[in-house]
């Protein structure tokens, strides 16, 4: 940032991203673990997988973040997908997993089960 002009730039894309952050039943939530466990397990790639495969394929109605604890570390790195009132939980992620959940839930509206929860239990 070197100018005035540079500044109100910045300020108008990010009026733009928060926008986006409205709470509608439109936009599908991502959220990832990004507590010290998920962390250590590997969130950190996970995020930037999800992240940039959301924008790859422009789905504007989806919004990836990150939280902290979850509570379950031995199932780190954890993503929860909110989409309206239903919440799938993938645990034990990997970039890999990640793309693949990006394609198969976020796109076809297909749960991955294998990579959920009920299913490493």
């Amino acid at each position: 940032m070197k100018s005035i002009e540079d500044l109100k730039e910045i300020r108008e894309r990010m009026k733009n991203t928060i926008n986006l952050r409205d709470d509608n039943n439109k936009t599908i939530r991502v959220l990832v673990g990004m507590a010290t466990c998920g962390i250590s397990a590997g969130a950190r790639p996970v995020l930037a997988a999800l992240t940039e495969e959301v924008a790859k394929r422009n789905l504007s109605h989806v919004m990836v973040t990150q939280t902290g604890c979850v509570g379950m570390c031995r199932y780190e790195p954890i993503v929860e997908i909110y989409d309206g009132n239903e919440k799938i939980t993938y645990v034990k992620m990997t970039p890999e997993k990640a793309v693949r959940v990006v394609h198969e839930h976020l796109v076809n509206n297909r749960v991955v089960a294998e990579y959920t929860i009920g299913s490493a239990e």
